[in-house]
């Protein structure tokens, strides 16, 4: 443990970087609590989206270097916002018409339109829970209605209404002029209708009670304790951290320039504000920021529909200062360098092993890659196969590796269905095939007629050799314009593997075949009926 602690003192590792500040944070003296706390906020107004489990895994991320670097212990929180009203319906629920009557009622009152659950909330919640625990983390999970109305936040909440004013100072400057002259950092919900109200405090009492009016116009004078009141979006971060006592929490880009804000609630309510770690944001296939209620990114069942949650967990490690399109074209990548980290960690040393995102991943736990055959190389095998079940890819496989079954390799297994899935979705419809050119002809000719005399074993590196033989033959400058004619005459796409490996594992005979199809115009047929 020791050797372990003194490189990651000096790791460049992201996550290394951002525990050493934290450390610095108990420079003077231990955290008075016992334990130093990391918090992730989420809203669950809409259905979890990947951006929500980047939170929690590039948390537990930083929690865990953290670990390395000091013996005090540590909890990590996961804190639903789900006593929000919900200000508008979700596009992509079942039935959104009938959640219109329950606008601005807390979500936790809304009912749930899946019918698996009490109440909207408790399902996005339960489909958060899910994920999380299915991936391992070690968190705790707070609802934000139950916290408010057990009694969790009083303390805060009359702290508030103490300090109502010193709130209100740091608050009405960051507002527009319209807004500050109806804002309240409280937000009653209302005892006739049940919904959370944004209207102005007509008195705040040191005592802890408030008075508004309600939807029908009467005055009402509420005790802010209990859950009869919860705090605006924004004061409802530094009022989280006061209660909870939470060291450390990260959030995206677009809270950045809320983050004074947050801070100075904080401490107005006798909290310190945690350390921040600010990260870029996700992007849609069209470089629009991703957004749950929106539904215009990828969910995390539809990324487990293709790849694997260590993938995911990748992907998350990468650059988290840059923004970064998270769309279903990256995921083939993420699984194949993936692997590539867990094939180089075995003969890494500690301080390469500690930079290597898969010891951020798994801790110092990582498993060996058992991924004999790469995703991008399954996509192309089912592309040209026309695979509909995953014994045919399998036959492939045996090819490369003649003692790999789905008992003996179980990511592999995984590995293949999701490939298949992927393919059916994503590959299959948008393969184009196209007649070879003259010269291109000529080439495939030559390839096919190498093939047939090829006398050695299908070893990936000599066939890519003579791939490139045939190139160089047929005069193709640069070679890549060979390799290119070979994905889009073969196998319909403008990129694709190293050839010689897709030889070998699809077969000599085979991919003979397959260039007798394309010569013959088959393959163009074929894709068009």
């Amino acid at each position: 443990m020791t050797d372990l602690r003194d490189a990651a003192a000096t790791s460049k590792a992201w996550p290394f970087e951002e525990a050493r500040k934290l450390l610095r944070r108990f420079d003077k003296a231990p955290p008075e609590k016992g334990h130093v706390l990391f918090e992730t906020g989420y809203g669950p107004s809409g259905l979890p989206h990947l951006g929500t489990f980047g939170e929690v895994a590039r948390t537990t991320m930083i929690r865990r270097a953290f670990e390395i670097l000091t013996d005090t212990p540590t909890r990590l929180i996961c804190f639903s916002d789900d006593l929000d009203g919900m200000r508008k319906i979700p596009g992509n629920v079942p039935d959104p018409d009938a959640l219109r009557p329950y606008l601005q009622r807390p979500l936790t009152s809304v009912p749930d339109p899946f019918g698996t659950h009490d109440s909207f909330g408790a399902h996005m919640n339960g489909r958060l829970k899910a994920f999380l625990d299915a991936f391992g983390f070690e968190f705790e999970f707070i609802s934000a209605t139950e916290f408010y109305r057990s009694g969790g936040m009083d303390d805060v909440l009359l702290r508030a209404a103490e300090r109502y004013d010193d709130i209100m100072a740091v608050m009405l400057p960051s507002l527009r002029e319209e807004r500050r002259e109806t804002y309240s950092c409280f937000l009653p919900i209302s005892p006739s209708t049940g919904r959370v109200l944004y209207v102005p405090m007509k008195d705040v009492r040191a005592d802890g009670t408030v008075t508004f009016a309600d939807e029908d116009g009467r005055d009402v004078t509420l005790p802010v304790t209990g859950g009869n009141v919860k705090f605006q979006w924004k004061p409802d971060f530094g009022a989280r951290w006061a209660a909870l006592g939470v060291d450390f929490e990260m959030y995206g880009k677009d809270h950045a320039a809320n983050t004074p804000i947050y801070d100075s609630i904080c401490r107005i309510l006798g909290g310190r504000a945690p350390e921040h770690f600010v990260y870029e944001l996700f992007l849609d296939a069209e470089g629009r920021k991703i957004s749950k209620t929106s539904g215009n990114g990828l969910t995390i069942d539809e990324w487990l529909t293709y790849a694997s949650t260590e993938s995911l967990a990748y992907f998350m490690f990468q650059k988290p200062k840059t923004a970064k399109r998270m769309h279903f074209d990256v995921i083939p990548k993420m699984v194949d360098e993936y692997h590539q980290q867990l094939r180089a960690y075995a003969d890494q040393d500690t301080a390469a092993r500690l930079a290597n995102p898969v010891f951020h991943i798994h801790g110092d736990n990582v498993p060996a890659s058992d991924m004999v055959v790469p995703f991008a190389m399954l996509l192309n095998l089912a592309s040209v196969s026309g695979a509909e079940d995953p014994e045919t890819l399998w036959g492939f496989i045996r090819r490369y590796a003649p003692d790999a079954t789905p008992t003996t390799h179980p990511g592999m297994k995984a590995a293949v269905n999701h490939a298949l899935n992927y393919y059916r979705d994503f590959v299959k419809p948008t393969r184009r095939f196209r007649q070879p050119a003259p010269r291109e002809a000529a080439a495939l000719r030559d390839l096919s007629d190498r093939l047939s005399a090829w006398t050695g074993a299908a070893d990936p590196d000599a066939l890519q050799s003579e791939v490139f033989a045939v190139g160089k033959a047929h005069g193709f400058e640069p070679l890549r314009d060979w390799f290119t004619a070979l994905y889009e005459v073969l196998l319909g796409a403008s990129q694709g593997p190293r050839f010689g490996g897709f030889i070998a594992l699809y077969g000599l005979d085979e991919t003979r075949t397959l260039i007798d199809d394309a010569l013959a115009g088959r393959l163009v047929a074929g894709a068009a009926a």
